[in-house]
């Protein structure tokens, strides 16, 4: 069988990360998580008090950013320089600046060269928002993962139960305004591809989810 480079598109919640991980380590594929980048972004912004909206200042803190993915025993991990960002971008806060930040044209010129330099071995998995519409419009095969409104808040709100003291009612409507950001926006969209496949999580397993995929990749791969 042939590498591909496959994208998972979907809304918070919907499932993308496990499924991805999974899904890689089925294949022997690398996993990419791009909203991570994002993070990686917005908590960089941050630390140096930029603000979501400062175009200028957005484009020269990306002109010196290195973000990078390290494999470690504890799984991938995030680093910007040589610090591991991972748990630093997992907060509440940055997850809506990472919405409002990825909305600017200049960020997303920076990672759309960075996400494409990283497709380029091929076996990789690329989960996201707009990895099947605009980063990899011609990817081997396109996935949009998605579920409805109160599991994913269910689903997103036991991931932060430990670390963070949001509700679920808070969780749901944080998560209802990114959404309407991310699909209202007008550069790149949260939106399926016209030939993506779409798979609607809200009543299945990861393992159902997984060999729903591995059967569609399969049967398109063969």
């Amino acid at each position: 069988m042939k590498r591909l480079v496959i994208t998972i598109d979907g809304p918070a919640g919907a499932g993308k990360t496990t499924v991805s991980r999974t899904l890689a380590d089925r294949l022997g594929y690398k996993y990419i998580d791009t909203g991570a980048l994002y993070r990686g972004v917005a908590y960089e912004a941050r630390s140096r008090e930029i603000a979501h909206d400062d175009d200028d200042g957005l484009e020269k803190l990306c002109a010196g950013l290195d973000l990078k993915f390290v494999c470690q025993r504890k799984g991938l991990r995030l680093f910007s320089s040589n610090s591991d960002i991972t748990e630093r971008i997992r907060t509440p806060e940055i997850t809506m600046l990472a919405s409002a930040v990825s909305a600017r044209p200049v960020v997303r010129k920076y990672l759309l060269g960075l996400q494409r330099e990283l497709g380029k071995k091929r076996g990789v998995i690329f989960e996201g928002r707009d990895m099947g519409t605009v980063v990899f419009p011609d990817a081997d095969i396109k996935f949009f993962l998605a579920a409805s409104g109160k599991v994913r808040a269910s689903r997103r709100y036991k991931e932060l139960k430990s670390a963070s003291p949001q509700t679920l009612q808070e969780v749901e409507n944080e998560m209802a305004r990114r959404d309407k950001n991310d699909s209202s926006r007008k550069l790149a969209p949260l939106k399926p591809a016209s030939d993506a496949i779409y798979i609607d999580s809200t009543e299945l397993t990861v393992d159902n989810v997984v060999e729903a995929m591995l059967a569609k990749i399969k049967a398109l791969n063969s």
